[in-house]
């Protein structure tokens, strides 16, 4: 089963000369940033967005939820907008509905993170990813944080591969219809 979802993650990641080298990149990134904003974190451990902060978490990264209707979440004080955090953040994960995208990015490049990573289901933006090319910020958009960190990251480090994740189910249904 392991050797299913690498060969799925290879297949799809690294298809084209230019999904490569995005997946280099990211790898690169992955290993450089240590706090992460997620915008749009649910309190409900069940969603995808909390699944996905508590593993950026135990994996090691400071994650900061912004979530306007919560003061906690995953036990960390959680931010109404990303101008209200008072620290520098490396990457602004994004968990929300694809019309509020560019409000968000418009806001995430008033804080210049390194990274906006716009997570799947969030749609396709070429025009925030213009405006974050613009301002020096790399924009990610149709991939999980938390697929890429598995594939990339940890499992090189523990020299194993995960099972399925919720991020990957979600992916491969979408890809199938």
């Amino acid at each position: 089963m392991k050797n299913t979802f690498n060969n799925w993650y290879d297949s799809k990641m690294r298809s084209t000369p230019e999904l490569s080298a995005e997946t280099d990149e990211i790898e690169h990134l992955l290993h450089e940033v240590k706090t992460i904003a997620i915008v749009g974190i649910s309190r409900n451990q069940h969603k995808d967005s909390h699944y996905v902060g508590r593993y950026l978490k135990n994996a090691g990264y400071k994650v900061i939820p912004v979530n306007p209707g919560a003061d906690k979440i995953m036990g960390e004080k959680a931010y109404s907008d990303l101008k209200s955090i008072p620290e520098q953040v490396d990457v602004v994960d994004v968990f929300i509905k694809p019309e509020y995208v560019p409000k968000v990015v418009d806001q995430a490049l008033e804080i210049q993170p390194k990274i906006v990573w716009l997570q799947l289901g969030t749609g396709s933006h070429p025009e925030e990813i213009d405006k974050s090319k613009k301002a020096g910020i790399k924009l990610i958009q149709n991939r999980c944080i938390k697929v890429d960190h598995q594939f990339l990251i940890r499992d090189r480090k523990n020299g194993e591969r995960p099972e399925k994740s919720q991020c990957q189910i979600q992916t491969l249904s979408t890809s199938t219809n």
